[in-house]
């Protein structure tokens, strides 16, 4: 694909700067647990937007934010009074309040069209980026510098840009703020951050952002880049300030090689290109499923290499305690290892835990060592089962077995755990009793 200026210039603006200013915002909407919320709010912005459209019969800028921002301060009202009156949760309260509003939508666009007025659904749902297409353009990209290019920005643009500025702002000026909003609002409030206010003033300006992008990239993208980048950032990192800057990179990311893929991928097979905004849409999900297998804290195959290490650190665990139980009893033909055990063996031995003896697998020093560690916890955490959770001590060996890999600091001085074995393995105690075995 070539990237023509007068064609590619202004749409991929408009799809870059309404997903900048959605992601930026999402991260609160997705700290608090409110992603459902743009949800609702963009869908609820219908009836408002379509109010001012049929009032003024124009679409002035401000006249669609004015009319999107009463529609999305009563659904926020609307959701809060439903979810306190009703009993319900959160969840359920928007599905509820942004199906009735955008219902009511749709049947005014109806009423609009019967008025022969210029406002369908699919504006709406998908935007119009082809209108944006600078016909006239210079030929090369050096002519692109110039005033004639800052004159022929659309009205779209220069919106997108306003509100990605102002939502820069608003987080620059209210991140204190937003933050400690967003993780304990009793505590903001307490502190003198009134968490309602934030909730609200955060509320209107997803309002205004799903207006200002609505014509240009539609409602649809705007969902998804007030979740996607959020919720990919969030995956790579848990700190906010590097979320942050991470979801915008993310909406950089998709929205651009969205926009780039509509023509450029159906171009491969002949076929004509596709809707920009709907390719950014599924490029923003392609990047949040890729993020959620590979992220290395929080993906699925980070987790799953966590488990798999955890699991071969248990077998290893298990056998070494084994191994220091039967030198503890003095029966060296313990020490002939389980058949369930052999895989451990060959993880200690690459781990210099154990070594080959005539007798069978025994420890080195340094399995002798974590050996004593394990048997400690089993013995420490059979102590606490029996003297403060009240079981029985014929009971607690299956449970202490899983605890054991679990640290754990005593807080009582024991000497003997409850089958009457001393806490430290191999001690004097257990060395005597060994000397009155094999005299």
């Amino acid at each position: 694909m070539t990237f023509r200026p007068d064609l590619d210039l202004f749409p991929l603006l408009a799809g870059v700067l309404a997903a900048l200013t959605c992601g930026l915002l999402g991260n609160f909407l997705v700290l608090r647990k409110l992603s459902l919320m743009g949800d609702a709010i963009s869908h609820a912005v219908l009836p408002g937007l379509v109010i001012a459209f049929l009032v003024s019969s124009s679409r002035n800028p401000m006249v669609m934010v004015c009319g999107a921002a009463v529609a999305g301060l009563a659904t926020v009202v609307l959701i809060e009074l439903v979810k306190t009156l009703g009993r319900v949760e959160p969840g359920a309260a928007m599905g509820v309040v942004f199906s009735v509003f955008f219902a009511l939508g749709v049947l005014l666009i109806e009423r609009a069209a019967v008025r022969h007025i210029d406002l369908d659904a699919d504006c709406v749902l998908y935007g119009q980026l082809e209108l944006l297409h600078w016909y006239g353009a210079p030929a090369t990209w050096v002519g692109l510098w110039s005033m004639q290019t800052v004159e022929a920005v659309p009205r779209q643009v220069w919106l997108l840009a306003g509100m990605f500025a102002a939502a820069v702002v608003f987080v620059g000026l209210f991140y204190k703020e937003l933050r400690i909003a967003a993780f304990d609002p009793a505590l903001a409030t307490s502190q003198g951050v009134h968490a309602g206010a934030m909730h609200y003033a955060l509320m209107l300006l997803v309002a205004a952002a799903t207006v200002a992008a609505f014509e240009a990239v539609g409602s649809i993208l705007v969902i998804a880049m007030l979740i996607a980048p959020a919720a990919t950032a969030r995956l790579l990192t848990d700190r906010l300030s590097v979320q942050i800057g991470a979801s915008l990179v993310a909406a950089l990311l998709a929205s651009s090689s969205g926009y780039l893929s509509a023509t450029a991928i159906p171009g491969l097979f002949d076929a004509p290109s596709v809707s920009a905004a709907g390719s950014m849409t599924v490029a923003a999900g392609a990047l949040l499923t890729l993020v959620v297998f590979v992220s290395p804290s929080h993906g699925v195959l980070a987790r799953a290499l966590r488990r798999r290490k955890l699991s071969h650190a248990t077998q290893i665990d298990n056998l070494l305690a084994a191994l220091l139980r039967a030198r503890e009893a003095a029966h060296p033909s313990a020490q002939a290892t389980p058949p369930h055990h052999a895989p451990a063996v060959r993880m200690a031995m690459r781990s210099g835990l154990v070594r080959e003896a005539p007798a069978g697998p025994d420890l080195t020093d340094a399995g002798l060592i974590r050996a004593q560690q394990v048997v400690r916890r089993h013995r420490l955490w059979e102590s606490y089962l029996v003297e403060d959770a009240g079981l029985r001590p014929d009971h607690v060996h299956a449970v202490a077995e899983q605890l054991e890999h679990v640290p754990v600091t005593p807080t009582k001085k024991h000497r003997l755990d409850p089958h009457g074995r001393p806490i430290d393995p191999l001690s004097h105690a257990s060395e005597d009793a060994d000397a009155d075995q094999n005299p």
